[in-house]
């Protein structure tokens, strides 16, 4: 099954921000478009808009003017559902509702031919749900654009339990033929990206709850020693604590609230307050005129320790041996079959963050993972109050000596970094196993979805088979409520055996 042709209409329902994105990317691919809105003249005023984007474009250097112009002359609002009839895909992006959402495929099914391809455009509905209500079922498809559809070029091609792989695999060469990057996977509720991002937010929030750290320091350390473009904190302000919020609790709700998926009651009390972030002009950082954005915490300039003794590698972390020798420090390699740990002159020990507390150990100090140690800018350790203050000022000396700032957070099983790809990993482990989408999909839709450094599949593969699962265990054993007990989709592949997983097998 090949895209459809240019020469054929793609019909958009809906003419808001979302539903004007998607008829900008069919129209500058070719194809008459025409709009439709249920509001009498909305679909005027989207086409005018549509045409002073072109200009924008133009004027950019990005389309020229003759391109412009066919397009423009392509581009038709419709005042009735009728005008509809020759469309050989309707796409529909309207309010969120069930009901509205059925009422109008029912009566778009009775308009359009019978090989007319009906999309949705939902972000949290079910698929399958939406065409329950179809007589022919088989010929709907999600297609999921990311805001603003013109730029961003994740599409998720979604399947419903009725979907016939003919209408998924067209409406996927389609999405690729307009210059979008499409990913398929099946009625999940999220998806691939809403699905697989909630520990992204998640983790944050509960480390804030559990009085770790604050919010501009959280934010600091996934930025620059996780890699992500974005923290937490500043990311849900940009989208909106509620819309943000309503998505976690629809995913939530949808999973019969899976304790994975959790809310976070912190995020509850900001949107109840109507602190929604930017839109309102505070959130959990405050945007009025003049606010100063708070500052993350940084350990103050402290004297590394002359040499350390490194007591069995160091695993995910091992490229910090090369760069403690850089800076002057003696590294000593003992072959101990106790574990991973650096010994530091006062006695105590650091250790890479493995979902224990410090509180266990008598002097005992945790780091972070890091997307790359050499890149990252800044280094969160972790600590409790049994720990010995001079192993803890080593610990950050040692850090300092090689150019990092350093942020201290209570005594956090799993520490911020570490915690969050672990639970990212376990959902897209949990994803992979159900059948949602295949490992090279989901790693590609949270790339191009959220912007994630890398994607979770391949956070795996850097960090080992076992690695994610042996720190849930962990974490689970501290904190029993399920929501890190590893998923068997994770368990299954930390025991994969290393011939079969050469294999692919």
């Amino acid at each position: 099954m090949t895209a459809i042709d240019q020469s054929r209409t793609v019909a958009v329902v809906g003419t808001g921000t979302m539903g004007q994105g998607i008829a900008q990317v069919a129209l500058v691919a070719g194809h008459p478009v025409r709009l439709y809105d249920a509001v009498p003249g909305r679909a005027g005023e989207a086409a005018d808009a549509i045409g002073a984007r072109l200009d924008r474009l133009v004027e950019k250097g990005r389309m020229d003017a003759a391109a412009r112009d066919a397009a423009r002359a392509r581009l038709h609002p419709a005042a009735e559902p009728a005008e509809l009839a020759d469309a050989a895909l309707v796409v529909e992006a309207i309010v969120e509702l069930l009901p509205v959402k059925q009422e109008l495929f029912t009566a778009l099914e009775e308009i359009v031919a019978d090989d007319c391809l009906l999309a949705t455009n939902t972000s949290s509905l079910s698929v399958t749900a939406v065409a329950g209500a179809l007589r022919n079922p088989g010929r709907f498809v999600g297609l999921h654009f990311f805001n603003p559809a013109p730029l961003l070029p994740l599409v998720e091609v979604v399947s419903g339990f009725a979907t016939e792989d003919a209408a998924a695999t067209r409406a996927y060469e389609t999405a690729k033929a307009w210059g979008k990057t499409p990913v398929r996977c099946t009625d999940t509720p999220g998806f691939i990206v809403n699905r697989i991002a909630r520990p992204f937010y998640a983790e944050a929030f509960a480390v804030y709850e559990e009085r770790g750290s604050d919010p501009a320091t959280i934010d600091a350390v996934l930025r620059e020693c996780g890699g992500f473009r974005m923290g937490p904190f500043e990311l849900t302000d940009l989208i909106g604590q509620d819309v943000n919020e309503a998505v976690t609790r629809s995913v939530w709700e949808s999973f019969f609230r899976s304790p994975k998926f959790t809310p976070s009651l912190a995020q509850r009390r900001l949107v109840e307050s109507g602190l929604h972030g930017r839109k309102s002009g505070h959130g959990w950082y405050s945007y009025e005129e003049g606010a100063v954005r708070p500052e993350p915490h940084t350990a103050p300039a402290t004297e590394p320790p002359s040499h350390i003794t490194v007591e069995g590698g160091l695993g995910p972390a091992g490229e910090l041996l090369g760069l403690f020798r850089e800076a002057g420090i003696t590294v000593h390699e003992a072959d101990e079959d106790r574990g991973t740990r650096i010994v530091l002159p006062s006695g105590g020990q650091l250790v890479l963050a493995d979902g224990q507390t410090s509180a266990e150990f008598r002097d005992v100090v945790y780091f972070d993972l890091a997307l790359d140690y050499r890149a990252a800018t800044r280094i969160a350790l972790s600590a409790s109050e049994v720990t010995g203050w001079e192993t803890l000022r080593q610990s950050i000396g040692l850090f300092q000596a090689i150019g990092k700032k350093v942020s201290v957070i209570g005594d956090v099983p799993g520490m911020i970094v570490a915690r969050t790809v672990a639970m990212l990993m376990d959902l897209a482990a949990d994803a992979v196993a159900k059948g949602v989408a295949t490992p090279e999909d989901i790693d590609t839709a949270m790339r191009l979805g959220v912007n994630y450094p890398l994607g979770p599949v391949e956070w795996g593969r850097r960090l080992g088979r076992s690695w994610a699962h042996e720190l849930l265990d962990e974490l689970h054993a501290r904190v029993p409520t399920g929501r890190y007990a590893p998923s068997l989709g994770l368990y299954r592949q930390s025991y994969v055996r290393p011939e079969k997983d050469e294999a692919g097998t």
